[in-house]
């Protein structure tokens, strides 16, 4: 039998990841032989994971990586079974790792199949299935390209959004950052509201009014103040008539508190805003560009990347809470 010497064992780990006592293990196996127990640990990778495929890999590691041009980003989630295991220093090194080679691909499917150290991504995740013991998997790729890419991910690594811009102005890491934070933290799923469906935004008014009114019955029996019943909750519902109504309504009530006429136009855009920000729930919650500006409520998203010269054309978002 072949002498397994310290420095062979040690390489072995370097290569693989493996234990100190499974290198040792494959080396013996293989009778030294490098590339054999190699092999030897994919083996048992494969068994590890052909027993553990039906395990839930809710845990792991978001990571966001853009390319050196700042024209491509990329978020993938490396997971696993554990929360012990997503916040262990060299399974988050291994996401990074991936994360290197998935912002070179266009595809979830191209990222598995590409090359990792002479093996693909996908047999390097069942080589360190076996190595450490838990069912590991690629759960989200998404992918955004324009003039300027910047990225976030969140303390812990369990949330991470790209975004890309319109053009690469002076500020562009700057605004790409503060707008990659937003949509980490404020759980955007769309770009504006633009995008909604109007049959979605239809059940969800439905929904909410229905919540709201079965709300205010306990409110009232409890003699506290009632919600607002909204009649909208989009702008996509708040056509140009409706905003004209809008203000015709405020407009009386001005009349009404007998304020003079010739001050309605410094207070009618106050609450017009208010009537929009009331009747616009659903875009604040799931609109990007039509939430509040996290670093300065007083202006929107859309209107903070005005104001620095570019648009937002493109977002993506991963979470694993």
């Amino acid at each position: 039998m072949a002498k397994i010497t310290a420095a062979e064992v040690n390489k072995l780990r370097k290569s693989t990841g493996a234990g100190m006592m499974d290198c040792k293990n494959a080396l013996v196996e293989a009778e030294g032989d490098f590339d054999k127990a190699i092999e030897i640990l994919r083996k048992k990778g494969q068994k590890v994971a052909a027993k553990r495929a039906d395990r839930d890999s809710s845990e792991g590691a978001v990571i966001a990586k853009v390319n050196d041009n700042n024209t491509e980003g990329v978020i993938i989630s490396l997971n696993c079974e554990t929360d012990f295991v997503a916040k262990n220093d060299d399974f988050v090194a291994l996401a990074k790792e991936f994360a290197a080679i998935a912002v070179n691909t266009n595809s979830k499917e191209e990222f598995l199949n590409a090359d990792f150290g002479g093996m693909t991504v996908a047999e390097k995740l069942i080589e360190q299935t076996g190595v450490i013991g838990e069912k590991l998997e690629i759960g989200s790729f998404e992918k955004v390209s324009g003039e300027f890419v910047g990225s976030y991910i969140h303390a812990g690594n369990k949330i991470a959004a790209v975004v890309a811009l319109s053009a690469n102005v002076n500020d562009a890491k700057e605004v790409a950052k503060d707008v990659s934070m937003q949509a980490a933290a404020m759980g955007a799923t769309t770009l504006s509201y633009k995008n909604l469906d109007p049959a979605f935004v239809a059940s969800e008014t439905e929904a909410r009014i229905a919540v709201i009114e079965k709300d205010n019955i306990e409110l009232g029996r409890l003699g506290k103040t009632l919600k607002h019943v909204p009649t909208y909750i989009s702008r996509l519902q708040l056509t140009d008539e409706i905003i004209a109504k809008a203000e015709e309504d405020l407009k009386a009530e001005l009349k009404a508190e007998g304020k003079p006429e010739k001050i309605w136009d410094r207070i009618l855009p106050g609450k017009l805003e208010r009537f929009i920000s009331d009747n616009t729930t659903l875009d604040q919650e799931l609109c990007l560009l039509d939430q509040n500006f996290i670093k300065n409520e007083k202006q929107t998203v859309a209107e903070y990347v005005q104001s620095k010269g570019v648009e937002v054309t493109d977002f993506k978002r991963v979470s694993l809470v």
